[in-house]
Parts: structure tokens; sequence; C-alpha cells
């Protein structure tokens, strides 16, 4: 193993961190070459920096004029340049900051500065790089996003343990939770997308209280408990009585054996879905400064030796989509219009009460809904709605129906969905 590896390994020894750690995780570290060493040139080469894989001339990058005509409103510095392996700081410490405003439980030296990866997906990938392997599980939603068990299953070699988050009650099952947790050994492993993909429900105030209760119990009992927090659909709460902190306020100090991680974004947060942007913060009761550096290193290794960096230009985009008082209101406008296709929808499901075949899963927020298909194939479903109707769909297994709301105007969605609902009852 590698020296680096070696002492970051050191430093993290004796904490869930470092238990919690895959084979992958311990070997991974951020290496004093190229990146490392052209980055101490950037602070002290003041006569010429002869380290970086980049053109220059009178000191500023060459660039082609396509790409200086098409962003107009960014400098070449911000175009072209190599962006560091963790992001540009001015972009983490605006997000760190933004995590505190939307979380104001949120202790801001309780975690991680943010650390900028290639979209949600690669912050959920670099995770599982440090924390999943063959012979470790993570238990995951049922349904839950497919891209789970190909990042966590096939790529990671992990056993994919699906739960019933939604039983036959309304709302959250938190004792199927519970129960799931209960039945690791030694270690717990789990992913909590809220809300949640497909099935667009968050965690009532109750709900998340119950949830943190029994992962601080289960941590109590003597368990190392990793929390990934997928984040993606952050904020787009439709009901009051959501929980509106991400549970990776609570669970980033709720006890030294639980490591919580914060998997976020602008994808959804600010409609920039094509920028491919997110950010990866690690939080710890029983962590200080030296291990989250530790931590944020291995990342570093995970990214450098994957995509090398997060694209520069995202992140200045972001950063002025930030800085613009143009953003709050048009954020504000954009989340009362899916507000208002929610409560359509919602109506129109309530209209159609108890259907025989078409059972809705609780559903309260974020871009979706999905139904639970009884007597028929999910798939033959959405396959006939897309043939016969023009209507596009996603089936998951043979189960499963997601409507993404989010993408249908709301004028449109009382004659999709009954089109849906008259489609499954003559299949």
């Amino acid at each position: 193993m590698n020296s680096l590896a070696e002492e970051l390994n050191t430093l993290l020894t004796g904490t869930v961190a470092g238990r919690l750690l895959s084979d992958l995780g311990r070997r991974l570290y951020f290496p004093k070459g190229i990146i490392a060493q052209s980055g101490e040139a950037k602070k002290s080469a003041h006569r010429a920096n002869a380290t970086i894989g980049m053109a220059y001339s009178k000191g500023k990058p060459l660039m082609m004029s396509a790409l200086a005509d098409s962003m107009p409103g960014l400098k070449p510095e911000e175009i072209v340049v190599y962006a560091p392996t963790a992001g540009i700081e001015p972009v983490r410490q605006a997000w760190k900051k933004r995590m505190v405003q939307q979380n104001p439980s949120l202790d801001p030296a309780g975690f991680s500065l943010p650390v900028v990866v290639p979209g949600l997906t690669a912050g959920i990938s670099y995770t599982a790089d440090l924390f999943l392997g063959a012979g470790t599980s993570i238990i995951t939603s049922d349904p839950c996003w497919d891209n789970y068990e190909l990042i966590f299953q096939e790529r990671r070699g992990a056993t994919v343990r699906a739960v019933p988050f939604f039983g036959s009650r309304p709302g959250l099952d938190v004792a199927a939770i519970e129960q799931a947790m209960v039945a690791q050994t030694g270690a717990v492993r789990i992913i909590l997308n809220f809300p949640n993909n497909p099935a667009g429900y968050s965690p009532t105030g109750a709900e998340a209280d119950a949830l943190i209760n029994r992962i601080r119990t289960i941590a109590e009992g003597g368990a190392d408990v990793l929390v990934l927090c997928d984040d993606a659909y952050f904020g787009l709460f439709y009901e009051a009585d959501i929980q509106r902190e991400s549970l990776f306020s609570r669970l980033s100090s709720l006890h030294e054996r639980v490591l919580a991680v914060k998997i976020d974004g602008p994808t959804k947060e600010d409609y920039a879905w094509g920028l491919r942007m997110g950010f990866i913060t690690l939080g710890c009761k029983g962590l200080g400064p030296e291990h989250y550096e530790a931590l944020v290193k291995k990342l570093m290794g995970a990214i450098r030796s994957s995509v090398s960096c997060t694209n520069t230009p995202a992140q200045y985009l972001m950063l002025k989509t930030e800085e613009d008082e143009r953003t709050l209101a048009e954020k504000e406008r954009y989340y009362a219009l899916l507000k208002k296709r929610y409560q359509v929808v919602k109506q129109v499901v309530a209209e159609h009460g108890d259907h025989p075949v078409l059972q809705p899963l609780p559903f309260n927020s974020g871009y979706f809904m999905s139904f639970r298909c009884i007597g028929i194939k999910a798939g033959a479903l959405r396959q006939e709605l897309l043939a016969k109707h023009g209507i596009g769909t996603i089936a998951f297994g043979d189960t499963y129906l997601r409507v993404a709301f989010a993408s249908i105007d709301e004028e449109q969605i009382p004659g999709i969905y009954q089109t849906i609902y008259d489609t499954a009852t003559l299949h």
C-alpha cells in the first residue's frame, strides 16, 4: 500500500470513518504529483510557472474565440483553466454557506468543506468507492433509483438490500427500515433519498424524529453506521408537515459511531441539470479537522484517478447563479409552479380513490409520484401508454410506474392521468 494512503489510514484509526473504509477506500490517497506540485507553484512561482499542461500567452490562457463568444459572462480563467481537484475554493465555501442557511441547526464547524464532483451520480459513486466493496452491504428503498444497483452492486461488488420504505399504511415505514438496520452485523450502511426517487416522498417531522432515534439506538448498541443522504431534490417540499432540514443536519452530530455523507448540488435545486456538478460533504460527531482533511484527500484520490477534476465553467456558472439578485425570485416562482402541479396530481389521484389496479405510493415532494401496479405489469403498462397514447412513463420492474409531473404542464395533468388510469383498467 502506498505510504500516503497509510498515513491517511493512520489518521483515521479509531474513528468510525476508518472502520467503515472499503479496501479501495483504504488504498486511496492524493498523490504529491503534478496536481499537488502545480498547486504549490501557483502560490510561489512568481517568475514563471512551468508545471501544468496548459498554454498561456502574457499570463492569460489561450482560448478559442467560439468559446469566448459563447460564454461572454466568464473570463478565460473561468472557462478553460483546470479547476482544483476538490473544486474551486469560493464555490465550495458558497455551497457550505448555503447548506447552513438551509439547515439552521447545522454547526458550521461540525462537517467538512464540501468537495465538488461532476454530478450527484459521481458523488454517490465516489462515496461508494470509499466505503463499499465486496463483503459489504447497503440498505436502499424499494423502489429506488435504478442507478444505485449499478453503482453499489455492479461497480463496487456490494450487496444491495432493498427494503420497502412505504408499506400498506400512509407515510414512511420506519419500523421496516429499523428492522433492516438491526439485521446488519457490526456495521450498517444505508442510503436515504428524500425527496425519494421514484416515490416523491419526504419524511414528516415525526417520521424524521423516529428515524433519527432508531439510528442513534443502533449506534449506542455498538454498530458503526454510515448514512448517505442523497439530497438531489432537496427543498422541493409541498406539505407543511415535512421535515424541512436535511437529515444530515442531525446525523452529522448524532453519535461518534454515525458517519453521515451529504450528496447534493445545483442539478435540481438550481434547475441546472446539464451542468453536471455536485458536492460531497462529510459529518460525524467524533471527527475533527484532521480527520475531514484525510477523508477529503481520499476523495481527491478517487476524483484524480477518474476524471481529474470537475469542469470549470459549471462551477463559476453556479457561483454566478448564487450571487445573482434574480435567482431567489426565480427559484420561488419555479417552486410555486411545481407545487401547483403537485396539487393538481394530488387532487386527480384522490378523485380516483381506491383504484383496483393503480395504488399510489405516498408522495408529498420532489419531481415524481409512483403507482404500485396490481394485477398488471408496470412494463406492459408503460409500453401501451407510449405506443397507443404517446405518453412516456418509467417502469421500475414489474411493480411500479413512475410519473414525473415536474415535466408535465399543469393543464395537461388531468388528461394524462385519466389516460393512465383508463389504460390500466382496460389492459
